[in-house]
């Protein structure tokens, strides 16, 4: 087994089509058909089913696709490690974060990472819960940033904080103004939702149910930000991070405490169990836990 088998083997993966994954790898198609063909011969099995639409990895595909990675990403970082020297964090580095926490912490928490660690070569990938999870198992993301829960048995999930989640109301609110409230004064008040898709949506909907209130939801959103824009016209309120309020600099919104209960979300750094996790990834996840801290 050869590491430019590995390294055409994930090309294909990643572009479905012999003629991309040869362009991407920068060399002629017949070459890399061959030396996947080989591969399959070596492993004694097919790792790509030939479509009419493109390669489709089969399931011992899917079972070699991270220890794949691994290995090319273990090669990767030691040859990085040597050039920047032993004591430097270098290399590739991929981190996923749901919407409802990225535009919040990332801004403040990103340029003193890169700065700190110039050699990293960081991407950021925003996504909802159920799509981070999916890039992780397949490999493609090195961390993750979500709530609980997380059910995977590839995956591992920390909890790093516990955020306390708000009532955001507009400023023509009968209890805009005030520090806190009874959850039973507010719980019969229009609702604005996220989308199912979003994690805080269902934690929203499960935390008004445990209180015995099935909400009058009158608007579902796909992004935080249309339900911040509403709230604050007035049209209904809504439970959101203390995060997106402690960054709200608009001064078009309240924001309120529950007083008889309180409402959080666990946040949660998320990886996978059989991926090696290099330096670059464990700085990245002291930097997480200092910032949360």
């Amino acid at each position: 087994m050869e590491m430019r088998q590995l390294r055409y083997f994930l090309a294909l993966t990643e572009t479905g089509s012999f003629s991309r994954a040869a362009e991407l790898c920068h060399v002629a198609q017949p070459s890399l058909s061959q030396q996947i063909q080989r591969l399959e011969q070596e492993l004694e099995c097919l790792l790509f089913d030939r479509l009419p639409r493109g390669a489709v990895l089969t399931e011992a595909g899917h079972k070699f696709l991270v220890p794949a990675r691994n290995i090319i990403e273990t090669a990767e970082q030691a040859a990085l490690t040597i050039k920047a020297g032993k004591n430097e964090v270098a290399g590739r580095l991929s981190v996923g974060v749901i919407p409802t926490m990225a535009p919040y912490f990332l801004p403040s928490l990103l340029p003193g990472f890169v700065k700190r660690y110039p050699l990293v070569a960081l991407t950021v990938h925003e996504h909802v819960t159920e799509r981070l999870i999916d890039l992780l198992a397949s490999g493609s993301l090195d961390i993750a940033v979500t709530s609980l829960p997380v059910r995977h048995t590839l995956l591992h999930a920390e909890q790093i904080a516990e955020e306390e989640l708000l009532i955001a109301a507009g400023k023509k609110h009968r209890f805009a103004g005030r520090k806190s409230v009874r959850w039973q004064d507010i719980a019969e008040d229009n609702f604005l939702v996220l989308h199912e898709m979003h994690c805080l949506a269902e934690q929203t909907l499960n935390f008004c149910r445990q209180q015995g209130t099935d909400p009058r939801v009158v608007m579902r959103g796909e992004q935080l930000s249309t339900i911040m824009q509403l709230v604050a016209n007035d049209m209904g309120v809504s439970l959101v991070p203390r995060m997106a309020a402690d960054t709200d600099r608009s001064r078009r919104r309240s924001y309120i405490r529950l007083r008889d209960v309180r409402p959080a979300r666990a946040i949660a750094i998320v990886w996978h169990l059989h991926r090696f996790r290099t330096d670059a990834a464990r700085a990245f996840e002291k930097t997480l836990k200092d910032y949360f801290s």
